[in-house]
C-alpha cells in the first residue's frame, strides 16, 4: 500500500481553494468566438476615430503652436515607441543596404504629413479628411502614366469620375477656392508615394526595419524647420502635444492591427468612416459645416475609391491562387510520386 503519511489530513468542512480565474477570460474568450473580418473592422472603427481626434487636436495646436513644432512631435513619439521593439530584437534589425530607399521613404512622409497638417490648420476637418482618403486615384494616375501598368477603361473612367468628386469639393474655379486645398491635395499625392515605397521595401526589408528607419527619417526632417520656429508650449499644450502623439500611434496601430486581422476587400471600406467623424467633429468642434458640394464630393470619392480597392483584390486573387499552387506543387508530386500512399 502506498504510504499516506506525508499528504496532509482533510479537515471536515474544509474544501479545497478553487482555482483562479481572470475576470477578463469571459469576455476574452467571447471576443475569441467572434468572426476575424469583425473583429478587424471593429479595430479599423475604433482606430480611425483616433486618427480624427488626433487631426482636430492638431487643427487646435496650429492655431496658437508652428505646424513644424506639432509634426515633429508627431514623429518624435512614432520613434519613442519603436526603439524598444529594436531594442528588444537586437540592433542587427536596423542592417540595410537600401539607406537612400528608407530616406526617400522618410522624406516623402514628411512632406505628406506636413501637407496634411498645414490643410487641417487652414481648410475645414471634413474636406482634408476626405481630399485624403483620394490615394487611390492618385494610385491609379501614377502606375498608368509612369509605371507602365495598364489601367482599362473602367478603372480609366473611375479614376476620372473620383477625380470630379475633388473637383466638388476644392471649388477651384469659384470665389469659395481656398488654395490651402492644393496642400491636402499634396498631402494625398505624398501619401500614395510612401505606399509605392513601402511596397518597394517590403520584398527585402524586414517591417520593423522599415517602421524604424521610417521614425529615425521623419523625425529628422521635421527636426530642424521645428527648432527654427520653435515655441514654447504652455502646460495645457504640451499635455495636447502629447496626446496628439499618443493618439496618432495608437490610432495607427489599432488601424494596422485590425486589417492584418480581417480580410482586406472587408475590412478597408471601414476606414471611411473617418470621413464620416470628420463631418461629425468638423460640426461640433470648429463649427465647420459642409456645404452641398462637400457631401457630394464625398460620396464620389467614397464610391470611386471603394471601387478601385475591390477592382484591385480581383486581380490579386488569382495570382495569390497561383501562388499557392506553386507552393503546394511539390507535395502534391511528392504524393504522386508515392502512388498517393500515406507518409509513415
Amino acid at each position: 500500500m502506498p504510504d499516506n503519511s506525508d499528504l496532509p489530513e482533510s479537515r471536515p468542512g474544509l474544501e479545497p481553494m478553487p482555482s483562479r480565474i481572470s475576470p477578463f477570460s469571459g469576455p476574452i474568450a467571447a471576443w475569441g468566438r467572434i468572426p476575424a473580418n469583425i473583429r478587424g473592422a471593429g479595430f479599423v472603427v475604433v482606430g480611425g476615430f483616433l486618427l480624427i481626434v488626433m487631426s482636430s487636436l492638431v487643427k487646435i495646436l496650429g492655431q496658437t503652436l508652428p505646424a513644424f513644432e506639432v509634426l515633429f512631435v508627431r514623429f518624435l513619439a512614432g520613434l519613442i515607441v519603436i526603439f524598444p521593439l529594436v531594442w528588444r530584437m537586437g540592433f542587427k534589425i536596423t542592417h540595410t543596404g537600401k539607406i537612400h530607399l528608407h530616406a526617400t521613404r522618410g522624406f516623402v512622409g514628411f512632406m505628406g504629413n506636413l501637407c496634411f497638417f498645414f490643410a487641417l490648420i487652414h481648410i475645414p476637418l471634413a474636406d482634408t479628411v476626405t481630399i485624403q482618403f483620394s490615394r487611390p486615384l492618385f494610385m491609379i494616375l501614377i502606375a498608368g502614366l509612369f509605371l507602365g501598368e495598364t489601367v482599362g477603361l473602367k478603372r480609366s473612367i473611375t479614376t476620372l469620375v473620383g477625380f470630379g468628386g475633388i473637383l466638388m469639393i476644392t471649388q477651384p474655379f469659384s470665389v469659395a477656392f481656398d488654395p490651402w486645398a492644393l496642400s491636402a491635395l499634396g498631402g494625398a499625392f505624398f501619401g500614395t508615394l510612401v505606399v509605392l515605397t513601402v511596397k518597394l521595401l517590403s520584398r527585402t526589408e524586414h517591417i520593423v526595419t522599415i517602421m524604424f528607419y521610417f521614425a529615425v527619417f521623419t523625425t529628422l526632417f521635421a527636426l530642424i524647420p521645428a527648432l527654427y520656429t520653435w515655441q514654447n508650449p504652455t502646460l495645457i499644450e504640451l499635455g495636447l502635444l502629447i496626446l496628439t502623439g499618443t493618439l496618432g500611434i495608437v490610432g495607427q496601430g489599432m488601424f494596422s492591427h485590425g486589417v492584418a486581422l480581417g480580410e482586406t476587400s472587408f475590412v478597408m471600406p471601414f476606414d471611411y468612416m473617418r470621413i464620416v467623424y470628420g463631418f461629425f467633429l468638423g460640426i461640433i468642434w470648429f463649427a465647420e459645416v459642409p456645404g452641398i458640394w462637400s457631401f457630394a464630393g464625398a460620396g464620389i470619392i467614397i464610391a470611386a475609391s471603394i471601387y478601385l480597392l475591390r477592382t484591385e483584390n480581383r486581380k490579386k486573387a488569382p495570382e495569390n491562387a497561383l501562388e499557392n499552387t506553386l507552393e503546394n506543387a511539390p507535395e502534391k508530386i511528392e504524393d504522386a510520386g508515392d502512388g498517393g500512399a500515406p507518409k509513415a
